[in-house]
């Protein structure tokens, strides 16, 4: 069964989508994982989308009305002109990213702006995205859910989805502003009628530090005693801010592969990328 993860925080900017695609790098393209893996693109932005793919490819699945994670919550829903829409068959809604001669691969559901209208008509759609991936998790050895920064049908998906939470903040002014909306939006869950649901929360790890101080040292102390508080696990390693990110966006290569990457850089992730392995048991 594969590992089934969510990138969540209810603050913006915190870097989920960098943070997201990579690790689905680190594990289906590094020998020493050579794992199988699936990102759903859970935000409306679809930044991991476009990130994974490149724009013209992404612009590919609109123009040929390749489903999308939006299909998968409409499923069922009564439509003008077309009535009850049908199931969905999961094979028709991954989109192929890379695939290796070992066998490990990088699979996507992506995502696109219609997503946000799904959230205005939320009716019983929470069960559908974790029904989908029931069907295929036995193919994955890891799932990582991308998600919105706002609570709503999509969180609740992402949360039935889900084995592990991970929250990844960007240590800055405000930014502890969006773990106790976190907070809450757990405990509602496991007070609601989903509580029997398994969910963990894997950890936080700091993002795109820069070891400016002394904001950045404020910023960790703060998420730390929140952290504290709730007794969530704060990972060791850091992921340090690089302009290869951003330039990776651009040339859809992660941090090891992106032109005029620095080893060190690439090395900080996967250490990361280890000490979270290791904390889900992947």
């Amino acid at each position: 069964m594969a590992k089934k993860v969510s990138l969540i925080n209810m603050k913006g900017g915190v870097g989920k989508s960098t943070l997201t695609v990579n690790l689905a790098w680190q594990f289906a393209g590094l020998r020493k994982w050579n794992k199988k893996v699936l990102v759903v693109d859970l935000d409306p932005q679809f930044n991991a989308s476009q990130y994974l793919i490149g724009v013209s490819k992404y612009e590919e699945i609109v123009k040929k009305n390749i489903p999308t994670i939006w299909d998968v919550f409409e499923q069922h829903s009564h439509t003008p002109g077309k009535g009850k829409l049908k199931a969905l068959a999961p094979e028709s809604v991954l989109y192929n990213v890379v695939s290796y001669n070992d066998g490990s691969r990088i699979d996507l559901i992506p995502s696109c702006l219609e997503l946000a209208y799904s959230m205005r008509n939320p009716g019983q759609k929470e069960v559908l995205l974790a029904k989908l991936i029931s069907k295929i998790e036995e193919d994955y050895d890891l799932i990582l859910l991308d998600c919105a920064p706002t609570e709503s049908v999509l969180t609740t998906a992402a949360y039935l989805s889900s084995d592990y939470l991970l929250v990844p903040v960007k240590p800055e002014y405000l930014s502890s502003i969006g773990l106790p909306l976190l907070v809450r939006s757990m405990e509602e869950f496991i007070d609601g009628p989903y509580g029997d649901h398994d969910l963990k929360l894997a950890g936080v790890v700091f993002n795109a530090t820069s070891e400016y101080s002394p904001e950045e040292i404020t910023a960790k102390k703060e998420v730390k005693s929140i952290a504290k508080q709730n007794e969530w696990y704060i990972f060791k390693e850091e992921v340090s801010y690089s302009r290869s990110y951003p330039k990776g966006a651009r040339e859809g290569k992660p941090i090891f592969k992106t032109s005029y990457a620095r080893t060190s850089q690439a090395s900080k992730f996967h250490a990361f990328a280890v000490e979270f392995a290791e904390k889900i048991n992947l």
